[in-house]
């Protein structure tokens, strides 16, 4: 009885942003508060990319009115409390955990930090000198996967609010001053454009003060900019970005698709997704191909919708609702010819590595799909897998306010229980509707973080549509099924729609 107490009084929340509070009571030893504001990068000022991450940052990276951060860290220390901020295209979230014994006290501490930030001037240009560090060097260098989903949406967000990294870009980082962040905070972090979220072992009188002390920030309404139109781009549009002695080639590829969770159709492409390439699972089809069958590389999958920190989280996270999605395919390094000659003498001569060819592998499964769909059996499993996938994205009291959060941005109440009814209806033939609607290999963008002395006759192959065989060691060769031979025979020749192959230094990239 008290379980079903508490999922009707979950239900009971309201959709809108301004002033409402969604509730998930349960017996748990912690609390977890989430302060949304419907914000993100895209209300970024131009010519000062990143300040609405800055501002976010500056608030849970420095002190209030009462504590320094220093005195802060000292306070929070036996709570075993955390708070953190995240920011998105349009959203920042800032949630704390805390044991529920300690919820006062800890309280005290983050509400005074989200509602009388100090600002001090040596916390803003640690927190920015922090940024300008990631945006010129720590994401150049740190992660080739991580640098070619950033550069790939610098380019296939062009023009509109999406484009710029949350983090920044050079330009926009050296422009902004203590005070932008200030006015930022009053201007974009108000009363008039906040969610909040509430879950665990807390009393009644608990929700009431955070909506009363919510209810103090500025009463400023917000103007977000709107997104503006994302284009789909004339053929294969490709970005090659070359570094020093690079053993492997980091892929992304991306093209706008227009649904979103609340869509008819995304069922449907959830289950089209998940067969051709669900995150980090060996089953799927890109995974099967390209590294269980030519141990290629690490894997291979597929999105409808952005997965943050995609290399460190086996689980979706929250707090990244977008009103704009686009397809990819993320092919993790592939090795590079320089890697290739290193360990295999037989491959003295190579020019290009695996990349054009795990290329084309991937296109040439995805025409697949979208040509003959997806058989009874493959639908079967793949629907039954992820009806029970899904349930694990809420595991945790934070996962679960999260995901019903992100909820309301949609329109939805509850996306997780939502997508479970409608997964059971789907029938087989809504899927392959859906796969022929919505896949395409013609027109997208393509970026690939490479070698330096390989980007030149890699522009070359992908312009030229130059025959790509797979290439294998003399051991790996003989242990494989004469099958494989076959199928790469048809991919070494599959014709990309290449248009247009740049090649963009690392130093060129999130400058404005």
């Amino acid at each position: 009885m008290k379980k079903l107490i508490y999922i009707f009084l979950a239900l009971l929340s309201t959709t809108a942003f301004a002033q409402n509070v969604v509730e998930l009571p349960m017996e748990s030893t912690k609390v977890v508060v989430k302060i949304a504001f419907k914000n993100g990068s895209i209300a970024d000022p131009v010519g000062k990319e990143g300040l609405t991450n800055l501002t976010a940052s500056v608030l849970t990276e420095s002190g209030s009115d009462r504590y320094t951060k220093s005195e802060i860290d000292d306070l929070i220390y036996p709570m075993a409390a955390r708070y953190w901020s995240f920011t998105d295209k349009e959203m920042t979230t800032f949630t704390f955990e805390v044991h529920k014994d300690f919820l006062d006290k800890f309280y005290d501490i983050f509400s005074s930090l989200i509602l009388n930030p100090s600002f001090a001037e040596n916390d803003f240009n640690r927190v920015k000198s922090n940024a300008e560090v990631y945006v010129k060097e720590v994401i150049k260098a740190n992660s080739d996967e991580e640098l070619s989903k950033m550069a790939l949406e610098e380019k296939l967000f062009a023009g509109t609010g999406y484009a710029h990294m949350k983090n920044g870009t050079i330009k926009g980082l050296a422009n902004i001053s203590r005070e932008d962040v200030v006015n930022h905070y009053k201007s974009f972090f108000t009363k008039n454009n906040v969610m909040i979220g509430v879950a665990g072992d807390y009393p009644e009188s608990f929700v009431a003060k955070l909506k009363a002390d919510i209810n103090k920030l500025p009463d400023t309404q917000p103007n977000i900019p709107k997104l503006g139109e994302v284009a789909m781009p004339d053929g294969i549009q490709v970005e090659l970005v070359p570094k020093p002695n690079n053993l492997g080639a980091a892929i992304y590829t991306g093209y706008p698709i227009s649904i979103n969770r609340a869509s008819d159709d995304w069922p449907a492409m959830l289950v089209v997704n998940s067969y051709l390439g669900e995150h980090r699972k060996s089953y799927s089809k890109l995974y099967q191909l390209i590294r269980e069958k030519r141990s290629m590389n690490y894997g291979d999958y597929t999105y409808i919708e952005w997965y943050e920190s995609g290399g460190r989280y086996q689980l979706p996270t929250t707090g990244f609702p977008r009103s704009q999605n686009y397809m990819a395919i993320w092919i993790r390094p592939v090795q590079t010819a320089i890697s290739l000659k290193s360990q295999y003498p037989e491959l003295g001569d190579l020019k290009v590595g695996h990349a054009h060819f795990a290329l084309r592998m991937a296109l040439h499964e995805i025409d697949r799909v979208k040509k003959e769909g997806l058989t009874k059996e493959e639908f079967d499993l793949t629907r039954q897998f992820l009806r029970s996938y899904m349930k694990l994205y809420i595991q945790t009291p934070e996962r679960q306010l999260g995901f019903l959060m992100d909820s309301k941005f949609y329109g939805m109440d509850d996306y997780i229980a939502e997508m479970d009814k409608k997964l059971e209806a789907l029938t087989l033939e809504q899927v392959n509707a859906a796969a022929a609607k919505y896949l395409q290999t013609d027109n997208m963008w393509i970026t690939i973080i490479t070698d330096k002395e390989e980007a030149g006759p890699l522009k070359e192959s992908l312009l030229t549509n130059k025959k790509s065989p797979m290439t294998y060691s003399n051991i790996i060769k003989e242990s494989l099924p004469a099958e494989v031979f076959e199928l790469d025979k048809k991919v070494e020749v599959y014709p990309m729609n290449v248009k247009n192959v740049i090649i963009e230094e690392p130093s060129e990239l999130f400058i404005e």
